[in-house]
C-alpha cells in the first residue's frame, strides 16, 4: 500500500534537515573540503540519491548551510521586540557571542572558513561569505550611529576587522579566549569614539 502523500512530504522534510545537520558537524570539525559527499550521506543517514535529491551539488549544500547561519551570526538591531539595550552594549553584545563547548579545533567565524576553502571570489558561496561580512559591518555601523559617534562606519569596520581577527586567530591558536581579548579592545574603542561625539556637541 502506497504511503499518504503527506507522510511521503513528512520523511522528505526530515531527510533535508537531517543533511543540513550532518553539514553543519561535519563542516565545523574538519571543514567543507574534506567533508565529503558519501560521509554527509551516510551521517545524515540518507542514501547519495536522496542527498542529491535536496541537493543537486556540493556547492548547493554549502550555500544551504551558510544560509541557516546567517541570521544567527549578524548583530542584532534595535527593534520593538528586543531588549532595551543601550547602542554601548549592543555594539559589545556581537563579542559576547560562544562558539560551542565541544572537543573538536576552534573553527572560528564559518564565514572566513568558506572564503579560504572556497577562494574564487565569482564562486556562489565565496559571494555570499562576502556579502554576509559586509553586512555585518553595516549593521555596527548603524548602531555605532545611533550611539552619536561622529564616524560611525569607521567604527563599524574597525569592530568588524576585530571581530575577523580574533576569530582567525582563535582558529590558528585553538583558542577560544581570543574573542573575550578583543572585547577589552572594542569596548575602549567604543568608549572613545563615544567620548569623542560627546566632546564636539
Amino acid at each position: 500500500m502506497d504511503e499518504p502523500h503527506s507522510v511521503r512530504r513528512r520523511r522528505g522534510r526530515d531527510a533535508r534537515e537531517r543533511i543540513l545537520k550532518a553539514a553543519t558537524e561535519l563542516f565545523t570539525a574538519q571543514g567543507i573540503n574534506a567533508t565529503g559527499m558519501e560521509q554527509l550521506s551516510t551521517v545524515a543517514a540518507v542514501s547519495k540519491r536522496t542527498l542529491y535529491t535536496h541537493f543537486s551539488s556540493k556547492d548547493d549544500l554549502v550555500m544551504a548551510y551558510l544560509s541557516t547561519l546567517r541570521g544567527g551570526l549578524l548583530p542584532v538591531l534595535p527593534g520593538p521586540d528586543q531588549p532595551p539595550r543601550s547602542p554601548r552594549e549592543q555594539l559589545l553584545a556581537v563579542f559576547d557571542w560562544k562558539p560551542p563547548q565541544t572537543a573538536a579545533p576552534v573553527r572560528g567565524c564559518p564565514f572566513l572558513n568558506v572564503s579560504v576553502e572556497v577562494p574564487d571570489p565569482g564562486r556562489a558561496a565565496h559571494r555570499l561569505a562576502a556579502t554576509h561580512k559586509r553586512e555585518f559591518a553595516r549593521r555596527l555601523s548603524e548602531i555605532a550611529r545611533q550611539a552619536g559617534v561622529a564616524a560611525p562606519e569607521v567604527l563599524g569596520e574597525q569592530l568588524a576587522l576585530l571581530y575577523d581577527g580574533a576569530a582567525a586567530r582563535g582558529t590558528a591558536l585553538n583558542s577560544r579566549h581570543t574573542r573575550a581579548c578583543a572585547r577589552d579592545i572594542a569596548e575602549s574603542l567604543i568608549d572613545a569614539a563615544m567620548a569623542g561625539a560627546h566632546t564636539t556637541r
